[in-house]
């Protein structure tokens, strides 16, 4: 399947396909769970913890969040203080979704009884991560060379609660070993309420094309909803996405960290449709564009969060997102810098107020010393 649109034009580019497009739906029903409109953000290490998750649900646009995938054997040990910072959530998260990973089946439906005891509305397998130190344990996309190993744990965990469980899953293990198919049509018949695949294999990474012809052959396969994920940038990527593949919804996840408005614009590109925004649309018309002011106050409430939050790896985070959140703006390069050096939250802070208000009044980004930008931590 190819990908029949161009969107590698600057701003201000019309953007055409070569079909009309359909928007995203604007809701989907997961075991009885309803997710409206039919976004899901990806469960991502590092990044999408308690603070990041509301403040995506803040943003506006996006149906289901997931946490960072989980270890298990980590739920079930008392004493395991990452696997309970994990799990934390609030209220204001619903719909929220806990992902965990493991190749216990006994271990694994214990896990889900926990997670269904802690009020998550729904339960998911990591068999995506492709990480050395998760594959080796047999874990993440490492059991995707054992489908009956996979197939005990859907059915342990799903005799286990009641809540919806589902799975997050790559095509196969390399080009040679794809698996997706069989293993979306063994989820239905375990009784998951829906597959999610990234459409790669663990031998890609992160490398490389997503193949959306996989999400297609397993929305042909099953009928159970068929989540799509990989490759979505842009709003008109997400409408292409469903337009060939039928996909129920779409889950996104490393653009998020960068434009976390990527929800809300693909809202506003769908409610648009019906304006004549199909086949053609200029970029940036169709949907809303964040200023520079709308970028500081993005930054500036995600920091505070992360200081409110209290979270001991607060200023890690920062210097993580800073290279995410100020790309793109005059600049940023020093801004980053001094985030980088900054020892405390609160310094960072008063850096991105003192640079941003500068900007905004006018004067200009504040000068800042010589020296080579350090490379992102995380």
């Amino acid at each position: 399947m190819r990908k029949s649109w161009d969107n590698s034009g600057g701003a201000g580019t019309p953007v055409r396909w070569a079909e009309p497009l359909k928007p995203v739906p604007a809701s989907l029903s997961i075991g009885g769970i309803e997710i409206a409109p039919a976004t899901v953000l990806a469960p991502m290490a590092g990044v999408t913890d308690t603070v990041f998750r509301r403040f995506i649900r803040n943003l506006g646009g996006c149906g289901l969040i997931m946490t960072e995938f989980t270890s298990a054997d980590g739920v079930l040990r008392a004493k395991d203080q990452k696997a309970k910072r994990y799990l934390h959530f609030y209220d204001d998260e619903h719909p929220i979704s806990a992902q965990l990973f493991g190749s216990d089946p006994r271990v694994m439906a214990e896990a889900a009884r926990m997670v269904e005891g802690l009020g998550f509305d729904l339960v998911d397998l990591n068999l995506g991560c492709p990480a050395k130190k998760v594959v080796k344990c047999n874990g993440g996309s490492g059991l995707l060379r054992d489908l009956p190993a996979i197939g005990r744990i859907f059915e342990a965990v799903r005799a286990a609660v009641k809540v919806p469980f589902t799975v997050k899953f790559r095509a196969g293990w390399s080009d040679d070993e794809i698996v997706c198919v069989e293993l979306a049509r063994m989820a239905e018949s375990c009784g998951l309420a829906a597959v999610a695949l990234h459409a790669r294999t663990r031998e890609q990474g992160y490398s490389g094309n997503a193949r959306w012809e996989w999400i297609a052959a397993i929305k042909d396969a099953v009928k159970i909803p068929v989540i799509g994920n990989g490759d979505i940038r842009t709003p008109e990527d997400a409408c292409a996405m469903v337009t060939q593949t039928g996909c129920d919804a779409v889950m996104i996840g490393r653009t998020a960290p960068s434009n976390p408005w990527i929800f809300r614009q693909i809202q506003q590109y769908c409610a648009g449709m019906g304006n004549g925004h199909v086949g053609t649309a200029a970029v940036g018309k169709a949907y809303d564009e964040p200023s520079e002011a709308d970028r500081y106050e993005m930054i500036r409430t995600y920091f505070q969060m992360l200081i409110e939050e209290e979270l001991p790896d607060a200023v890690g985070k920062m210097k993580q997102f800073a290279s995410w959140f100020t790309h793109g703006v005059p600049g940023g390069a020093g801004l980053r810098k001094e985030i980088y050096e900054s020892k405390r939250a609160v310094e960072i802070l008063v850096r991105v107020e003192e640079f941003f208000e500068a900007r905004l009044c006018g004067a200009g980004a504040p000068s800042t010393s010589s020296g080579q930008v350090l490379a992102r931590e995380g």
